[in-house]
């Protein structure tokens, strides 16, 4: 019954999809600036049986529905009902589903919200994401259709994979999703703006608040999968440089480009072009990440199970997606003529985006490099932290510089008038600095740059914002978080890259491991039988030898019922201060146990830093421009 009913639901979605299409290009001809009533009501009744379809699913999870073949290969009637709701989006079939659900959330949205702009351009905005609806839910229901019957029914489900088992995992695509389908929102805008010439101000103000939404979304799906990786992988890192986090990061870079970039067409009525290049390269940079992702293509635990048919479809869609968007662009391209001077805001602006492309290129190409060596020479390589830290890091410490001086610039032609000051932070930067060396000790020379520089932007913007309170201007709090919490990421990140410990060993029950000022003593085993697996939990006391502290820690080997699978759990005590992590993991025919314990300073603070970031773009999505 949820098969058919299901099924029906996405029919009617698609075919409320074809209706809208065909009715606003009808509206097109009448000679007025009001859309019909009748397309409101196509759009309300499309999302209403598109979020049915998505809740149709979400029921089948709950109630353990195993004659849908995504319910069995997906669930099992033992797991926690938290784990039944998150196996929905769990699978191809059922994120696809979601996907599909936030592009017609969207489309819904944009045609509610904007209604103050030009008719033509909205309704050129709804054919194109209409479009892009109808070929994800035809790529739905010829490949990957969540409702696919099973016969005969078996009697219970294979289980969700334990990895996703996870309450971060279980929110984290959601909001990754939110920022990559919601650019596909100002994807279609771009293309609507390019054919109806609706342009300049008007065209930054009606996508200025979708792009913010978006790059929200992103940055805290971005953290909070990078949280999941750090406790779940056993890892102990903040970033991995994995393919499929570098396939978010991408459309990450082009977002923060664009969302500055539409600060200058809507002040300046300026960079056009380059606005809606953005835009267009936004959404398929997000596709290209879903393409490699679901094609089977990266080798990576983020990785959905491969099936090249799906990849075929997708980099088809992928294809006459670019295509189409390249030859509207160039078919209404006008050549845009402009002159910045070199000490203002736009131009400042301009620099930002071309750090923003710097760190796409060198990420774009430490991804695809590895692939496209494979397909040429059979030689499998990976392209690691190592490179990352050679072609970014340097470049850093300069960007850094430039988000603290850039929005002390004003528009048009200004100087940036406190040159003295800002000699006077750096000084107070290095000492700083020097003082974290002194106390520390020693690290490299590009580490002192990259904490310096933060530390600089970090000063920089808590002066700028006791300025502007002092002069009584209206303190531009969204710029004034997000660059403070950049600079307290980068510089909690450089800490914590330079004083980590990190130490490999093996133990056997009873045995004292001594290294450096550490003493870790592995007491005994204990095993629990719990719901849906069986725990092996080591006990660890873990004793610093230079104030005497000790911790108790916990990792323990997990082994799943449904599916039958060994995961490996890290125990780690959070402080203020730094996180204690260990992990532990059998070895064959033997009593020893591989153990990974590591001492991450400050790893807290990154976390917060990341999120703060994100918490200046929101409160920009309310603020009203001065």
């Amino acid at each position: 019954m949820l098969s058919n009913f299901g099924i029906s639901l996405i029919i009617l979605t698609l075919t409320f999809s074809f209706v809208i299409i065909y009715s606003s290009f009808f509206s097109l001809e009448v000679k007025d600036n009001t859309i019909s009533k009748k397309i409101y009501n196509f759009t309300l009744y499309q999302v209403i049986f598109c979020v049915l379809s998505f809740f149709t699913l979400l029921i089948g999870f709950i109630k353990s529905d195993f004659s849908l073949i995504n319910v069995f290969e997906n669930s099992h009637s033992s797991k926690p009902m938290f784990y039944k709701i998150a196996g929905t989006w769990g699978s191809h079939e059922g994120s696809l589903l979601l996907w599909i659900n936030i592009l017609v959330i969207f489309s819904y949205l944009f045609l509610i919200y904007n209604k103050n702009h030009n008719k033509i351009f909205r309704l050129y905005t709804l054919i194109f994401q209409n479009l892009l609806i109808s070929g994800f839910l035809i790529f739905l229901l010829i490949n990957s259709n969540p409702f696919s019957k099973i016969y005969p029914i078996p009697s219970d489900g294979l289980g969700l994979n334990p990895i996703l088992q996870d309450p971060a995992l279980a929110i984290h695509p959601p909001l990754l999703y939110v920022g990559f389908v919601g650019s596909s929102i100002y994807f279609s805008a771009a293309m609507s703006s390019l054919i109806s010439g609706y342009k300049g101000k008007s065209f930054a103000v009606s996508i200025k608040s979708w792009i913010l939404i978006s790059w929200i979304f992103q940055t805290l799906g971005i953290t909070v999968g990078s949280i999941w990786a750090y406790y779940e992988l056993g890892w102990g890192g903040f970033w991995f440089w994995d393919p499929v986090e570098n396939a978010s990061l991408m459309p990450w870079f082009v977002i923060t480009a664009l969302m500055h970039s539409t600060i200058v067409l809507q002040k300046r009525n300026s960079i056009y072009s380059w606005v809606i290049i953005l835009c267009l390269l936004t959404f398929t940079l997000s596709v290209t990440g879903t393409f490699l992702v679901r094609s089977g293509i990266l080798n990576s635990v983020h990785t959905f199970a491969n099936d090249p048919s799906r990849g075929i479809y997708i980099l088809l869609f992928l294809s006459i997606m670019i295509f189409a968007a390249l030859i509207i662009f160039f078919k209404n391209y006008k050549k845009e003529t402009y002159n910045f001077q070199l000490q203002s805001k736009e131009t400042y602006i301009l620099v930002n985006n071309w750090f923003m492309f710097f760190f796409l290129t060198s990420v774009l190409i430490g991804t695809l490099y590895p692939i496209f060596l494979e397909v040429l020479t059979k030689i499998k390589i990976s392209v690691g932290p190592p490179f990352y830290n050679i072609v970014i890091f340097p470049v850093t410490i300069i960007f850094l510089i430039f988000m603290a001086v850039g929005p002390n610039v004003n528009w048009i032609q200004g100087n940036y008038k406190k040159i003295s000051f800002a000699f006077f932070i750096l000084a107070l930067s290095i000492l700083i600095n020097f003082l974290i060396f002194y106390i520390f000790g020693s690290y490299s020379i590009l580490s002192n740059l990259i904490i310096i520089s933060s530390i600089f932007l970090i000063i920089h913007s808590v002066y700028d914002f006791i300025e502007m309170i002092k002069k009584g201007l209206k303190v531009d709090l969204p710029r004034i978080i997000s660059h403070f919490s950049f600079g307290m990421l980068i510089f909690f990140i450089g800490i914590n890259h330079n004083y980590s410990v990190e130490k490999d060993f093996n133990l056997k029950v009873g045995e004292v491991k001594k290294f450096d000022n550490y003493q870790i003593n592995f007491t005994l085993l204990e095993k629990e039988d719990r719901k849906n697996y069986k725990a092996i939990i080591g006990n660890f006391i873990i004793k610093n030898l230079n104030n005497n502290s000790q911790e108790n820690l916990k990792p323990e080997i997990r082994i799943y019922r449904y599916p039958e699978t060994l995961t490996y759990e890290a125990s780690i005590k959070t402080k203020i201060y730094s996180d204690k992590y260990i992990t532990m993991s059998n070895i064959a025919r033997s009593d020893y146990y591989n153990v990974k314990f590591q001492e991450k300073p400050f790893m807290v603070w990154i976390w917060i830093s990341a999120i703060m970031i994100s918490v200046g773009g929101f409160i920009r999505l309310f603020k009203r421009d001065t």
